[in-house]
């Protein structure tokens, strides 16, 4: 029997068990229509990363075609502000200008108690304190690869561009993967009502080399052996630490300081290092995305989102990702028929987290959901 362990948040949630191959997943939903819940209050929604921070106040839609409609929206640096509160703060000063009562964040790992527990924060995450500071009725948390999740409701193909496998629209289980300042991802399960979306960590699994410069790279890394992760290799600062190991292993200073400026280098073919640590990075990306694809059986596609990767799409067209996506024996067959689509960031975590929050959202006391075992 497959569970999840439902993130705890400040709304009381019900569970049901929602079938899926090979077992149930309990599942938390709430109204389903909470537009008749809230049908005028407007809502803070943000998607929190590790550099960036996506904002919007939005409100329930009176259009019928529409769930929801942005009424401000603004993306901000997460180093220019000391903490969440201030950074959430001056949205609401700047392009608000009202009384924000309710609040959806999507954010980069995991809600432990009170608090957002991720690597890669830019500062702690502390929920009463969060709540407290801007006078809050409620917050709602979900991870912020689940609300890209979310955002895949309708026409997961629209503003994508296909990198490999057939361009067709199949049903199944999809997966949602980016590599930013860390590496998240998620699946999205064909249900009724509108798609289920499980959070992984998945970034945090064992990196697997498949050549022997991968081996050098790695036993770089850990000379004495022991864990190094996925996001270690496979992020916008793992890009910038495969450079760096190259250039030891050739006895040189590195000579490129951001991910950007390797990813440019590469494309112009003007440092060799930079070359070849883009063609590591693709590769395992591959490596890993093909993983997860044949983990959770994803026929629905593969989307890799973000921005980082959407800016270097021609590199990845170019590179060994298709190949070690594919793996090798009777998987290929398989993974063959899988659609691999590369998609921008943008507004698609804060739609996710709004479309999670207002269909399954019921403000209420904090209260923590788990999973029955089974």
């Amino acid at each position: 029997m497959l569970h999840r362990k439902l993130t705890p948040v400040t709304m009381n949630r019900k569970l049901i068990p929602v079938p899926v191959r090979g077992g149930m997943v309990n599942a938390a939903f709430g109204h389903f229509d909470r537009a008749a819940d809230i049908p005028a209050t407007p809502f803070l929604a943000a998607d929190v990363g590790g550099t960036y921070a996506r904002v919007a106040w939005m409100r329930v839609s009176q259009d019928e075609g529409r769930e929801f409609e942005v009424l401000a929206y603004r993306k901000v640096a997460c180093a220019d502000f000391h903490g969440l509160a201030e950074l959430l703060q001056s949205f609401v000063d700047s392009d608000v200008r009202a009384a924000v009562r309710h609040c959806v964040l999507a954010c980069a790992g995991q809600v432990m108690g009170d608090e957002v527990v991720n690597d890669n924060s830019a500062w702690p995450v502390h929920l009463p304190s969060l709540r407290q500071a801007m006078n809050l009725d409620d917050i709602a948390v979900l991870n912020d690869f689940e609300a890209l999740g979310y955002a895949l409701d309708d026409h997961p193909a629209c503003g994508t561009r296909l990198l490999c496998g057939p361009d067709i629209q199949a049903g199944g289980p999809m997966l949602v993967i980016g590599p930013g300042t860390g590496l998240g991802a998620a699946v999205r399960l064909p249900v009724p009502a509108g798609g289920l979306v499980l959070t992984t960590e998945a970034g945090q699994m064992d990196f697997a080399p498949n050549s022997i410069r991968e081996r050098e790279v790695l036993a770089h890394l850990a000379p004495d052996g022991g864990y190094v992760a996925y996001e270690r290799i496979v992020s916008g600062p793992g890009l910038l630490t495969l450079y760096a190991v190259l250039c030891a292993l050739r006895g040189e200073a590195p000579g490129l300081a951001t991910p950007e400026a390797i990813t440019a280098a590469a494309a112009a073919c003007s440092d060799a290092q930079a070359v070849e640590a883009v063609e590591i990075f693709c590769a395992a990306l591959g490596s890993f995305a093909g993983s997860l694809a044949m983990t959770f059986m994803a026929t629905g596609g593969v989307c890799l989102a973000g921005g980082f990767l959407y800016a270097m799409f021609g590199l990845l067209e170019r590179s060994a990702f298709e190949e070690r996506f594919l793996h090798g024996r009777s998987v290929r067959a398989l993974l063959s028929q899988v659609p691999v689509r590369v998609a921008e960031h943008g507004r698609r975590g804060v739609l996710g987290a709004a479309r999670w929050y207002l269909r399954r959202g019921v403000p209420g006391e904090a209260g923590r959901a788990n999973g029955a075992p089974g």
